[in-house]
């Protein structure tokens, strides 16, 4: 679904990434791994257009995407959350959301859908207020929820559990594990939680959704991805299935 192909990137004359190479499979969920300023938030921004890479190829279902623009490359379906999470704290739950139907437009898609509810009901519940008044975890949930607004086919996440309290970590790692296994199916000895199961394995056949993200925790990462890609100083330097990911790989390029 996405191939990164020798990808170049600068922050002035300081180079970035180098040389970077990365295949994300259709359905896979590919966890994004190093210590931190190796350039993983770099890439993620470079695979959106949020920052112009300077040679190499970023390829989207068989689509050059090196050149287009942020609004382009979401219209095509690659959903994005950002480390942060950058939802607007004026505006409220239901604001917020909108926001992603402009990127949806052209798919017909004119209301935010169902599914997004039925996945996070506490946005439901919260539809009138603001967003800056929002826990960190629900405003979590929510910069997810505006992502999948558009039905992405790639959904791509920067640290979804930075700063979130450990039940809201959970729960949102039952929402990827979900949201990416196809007709329903699940890792061996994964058993989510009871409220969102029936929930989110009835919709989950509708998306089926590919997901790329960034996670420093190791735990939590074992538990959502079925593949791993670890960084260095702006190169790739190991990949594999999670299951291949061993001790001497941590400690040489994890641990700090």
């Amino acid at each position: 679904m996405l191939n990164i192909s020798s990808v170049n990137q600068y922050y002035g004359e300081s180079h970035t990434l180098w040389d970077l190479n990365l295949d994300v499979p259709e359905g896979a969920c590919m966890c994004l791994m190093g210590r931190n300023g190796v350039g993983k938030t770099t890439l993620l921004k470079s695979i959106m257009g949020l920052i112009p890479v300077r040679s190499g190829e970023i390829i989207f279902n068989d689509r050059k995407i090196s050149s287009d623009k942020p609004e382009q490359r979401a219209e095509l379906g690659i959903g994005y959350v950002p480390q942060g999470r950058e939802i607007f704290p004026l505006l409220t739950v239901e604001e917020n959301l909108k926001i992603g139907l402009r990127a949806a437009a052209k798919s017909g898609i004119k209301k935010v859908p169902d599914h997004v509810y039925e996945i996070f009901p506490v946005l439901k519940q919260m539809l009138n207020r603001r967003g800056g008044d929002l826990s960190g975890g629900q405003q979590q949930q929510l910069a997810i929820g505006r992502a999948l607004v558009l039905n992405p086919k790639l959904l791509i996440l920067d640290e979804p559990t930075e700063g979130i309290q450990p039940n809201i970590v959970s729960e949102i790692g039952d929402v990827i594990i979900r949201l990416n296994r196809a007709k329903g199916m699940s890792p061996p000895g994964f058993e989510p939680k009871a409220e969102i199961h029936d929930a989110i394995s009835r919709i989950n056949q509708e998306l089926g959704v590919t997901v790329l993200l960034v996670e420093q925790k190791l735990p939590f990462a074992r538990k959502v991805a079925d593949k791993f890609c670890i960084m260095e100083r702006g190169r790739d330097v190991a990949k594999g299935d999670m299951s291949e990911l061993n001790e001497d790989m941590v400690k040489r390029y994890l641990t700090v």
